[in-house]
């Protein structure tokens, strides 16, 4: 995937590294631990999220303070630390309405950028979220030990070459995963933070609590999150949604914290992105359609074209947000309506018509 990587500087001076990809309206991703720009735009882990997320928007994401391609020398991790690098990456890019997507401790970021500013964020996106972090879901002492000897192991073993405690790290988010996408996610751990600051960001967002703030979100809101997810409490995804004043709320099948590619719960993700974005909605003209063609939906002549363009039935499906079952259902139409048969015939026919129109 081509991606476009910047660097802009935070109102501390940290330096942040973005990256944008794909073409159309924005689509701003909060950053969230674990990333690395380089890194996950090759990963078995996020790669599928990067091309949906890119396939109908310029998307926008950057790698946080610490990590990643950004300064790894900060003195800072915290909510309005975090909401500052947003802020610069924005103002960099000269962004003045967009969507906000928060993933795991970055819909925490997205929430607190939302409340601050409402006049830029068009709609608000979380996955798999919390608005309270370890520290403040759970003050009994047991939690708070596990918690504790968890930092601890980070940062003792996190940059070790033995990949063992951060299988644990790993296996923690993504039980399900196979073992490319585990060898992967054990990789980013590895490359995207030294142990002090892996350790540091954890105990940041253990602290995290931006109930205030998630009250005060005035923005259409959507919020996502898995039954059984195994890195962040479905309960948590269910508290978003109910202190949010506009929000709704869908619950997605899976354990995985970060959705693969082959689950059930990524295409019900994506369906729920796309239809809430608005980019599941009918094409509008900007041309009188050929003759052959007019009598063809606005679905089918978007099809059509997907068709043209060499996509098989799961691609376009993945595209439009819609089941590949659909498509075949819309394809057949296309076909019976141009006296076709087949895909090639389609396309030969439908081009054939432009020319005639011509």
């Amino acid at each position: 995937m081509k991606q476009t990587i910047r660097f802009c500087r935070s109102r501390d001076g940290v330096g942040i590294a973005y990256a944008t990809t794909g073409q159309g309206p924005p689509l701003v991703k909060t950053a969230n631990y674990l990333t690395h720009l380089e890194h996950d735009a090759r990963s078995p882990v996020w790669r599928h999220w990067l091309r949906e997320l890119s396939a109908q928007n310029t998307l926008v994401r950057y790698d946080a303070r610490g990590s990643g391609l950004s300064d790894w020398e900060v003195d800072t991790y915290s909510i309005p630390a975090w909401v500052q690098d947003l802020e610069a990456v924005v103002d960099a890019l000269g962004l003045e309405s967009f969507p906000l997507l928060g993933v795991s401790q970055g819909a925490a970021v997205a929430i607190a950028y939302a409340a601050k500013h409402p006049d830029q964020v068009s709609r608000l996106v979380l996955y798999g979220g919390y608005a309270r972090g370890r520290f403040h879901r759970d003050t009994s002492e047991a939690p708070r030990r596990e918690a504790e000897a968890m930092i601890t192991l980070m940062r003792v073993g996190w940059g070790k070459d033995n990949p063992a405690l951060r299988q644990l790290f790993s296996a923690s988010l993504m039980p399900d995963a196979d073992q490319e996408q585990m060898d992967s996610l054990n990789e980013l751990a590895r490359v995207s933070a030294t142990p002090d600051n892996a350790s540091r960001m954890e105990r940041a967002f253990y602290d995290i609590d931006v109930i205030d703030e998630a009250k005060a979100v005035s923005v259409p809101t959507l919020v996502m999150h898995a039954r059984r997810d195994s890195g962040i409490p479905f309960e948590e995804g269910r508290l978003l949604a109910s202190i949010i004043p506009k929000a709704r709320f869908v619950a997605l099948e899976g354990r995985n914290h970060i959705l693969t590619e082959s689950e059930p719960g990524w295409s019900r993700f994506v369906t729920e992105l796309r239809s809430f974005l608005g980019a599941d909605a009918e094409p509008a003209e900007t041309s009188e359609p050929s003759p052959l063609v007019r009598d063809l939906s606005p679905r089918e002549r978007q099809t059509l074209a997907l068709i043209a363009e060499g996509l098989d039935n799961a691609q376009i499906a993945s595209r439009l947000g819609i089941s590949p079952k659909t498509v075949r259902n819309t394809a057949s139409r296309v076909y019976r309506k141009l006296g076709v048969s087949n895909r090639v015939q389609a396309i030969v026919r439908a081009r054939k018509s432009d020319d005639d129109s011509r």
